[in-house]
């Protein structure tokens, strides 16, 4: 088997190939960002990438974008994603096209060396492993209309929440007005927030991110 690994960590990186090695899987590239990540694929064409969520330059979702576009060029590529904590939002974007070839563990379970090595062979022969204590946050959570946000509408709305414009969000996130634009209207019909004028669902959408956001700040 011909793995890519994208881990920021020097640490974490070495430590993966090693146990990868030792149990005759072979890393083609070790990478750590997302852009290096996607030209390791495109000229290695790996059976499983292994990817870190959160990567250089602003440590959000690099690792899981860059994972996404080689599905994208790609198509059922195996991805098995790392991360340090549980972020519903990242493994919803990540399952989005299916279960088939795709694993979301916390990287506690590389300590558990055979647990970790049976997911590695389970998701490159296009199975799924999903950490338990992910599922169980999914489906605690289930019942909040905000789960059906990607990444980047939750990103989106919580600056709609701080009162930004819609050029202002651009500008924060460093995407055009009119991504923007596409973004809100989503998270409208995702929200269920029907016809209105768009102030009135405006507001309205920022209000439901506030009671479903503010209590558990406040816990």
């Amino acid at each position: 088997m011909r793995v890519v690994i994208a881990e920021d960590s020097v640490l974490l990186r070495a430590g993966v190939q090693r146990i990868l090695a030792d149990v005759g899987i072979d890393t083609v590239a070790a990478v750590d960002n997302g852009d290096d990540l996607l030209a390791a694929v495109e000229e290695h064409r790996p059976e499983l990438v292994i990817t870190d969520v959160r990567m250089p330059p602003t440590f959000t979702d690099e690792g899981l974008r860059a994972a996404l576009a080689a599905r994208t060029a790609m198509p059922r590529l195996p991805v098995l994603v790392l991360s340090q904590y549980v972020e519903c939002s990242y493994a919803v974007d990540l399952l989005a096209a299916g279960a088939s070839g795709v694993g979301y563990l916390l990287k506690e379970r590389v300590a558990d060396v055979a647990e970790f090595v049976e997911a590695v062979r389970r998701v490159a022969a296009g199975g799924s492993a999903i950490d338990p204590e992910v599922v169980a946050q999914m489906f605690a959570r289930s019942r909040n209309p905000l789960d059906a946000l990607t990444a980047r509408e939750s990103e989106v709305i919580g600056l709609m929440a701080q009162g930004l414009s819609n050029g202002a969000i651009a500008q924060s996130l460093t995407i055009s007005q009119g991504a923007v634009e596409n973004h809100i209207g989503s998270i409208f019909a995702k929200l269920g927030l029907e016809a209105s004028s768009v102030e009135h669902r405006r507001v309205r959408a920022v209000l439901t991110y506030l009671d479903r956001t503010l209590p558990a700040v406040t816990r």
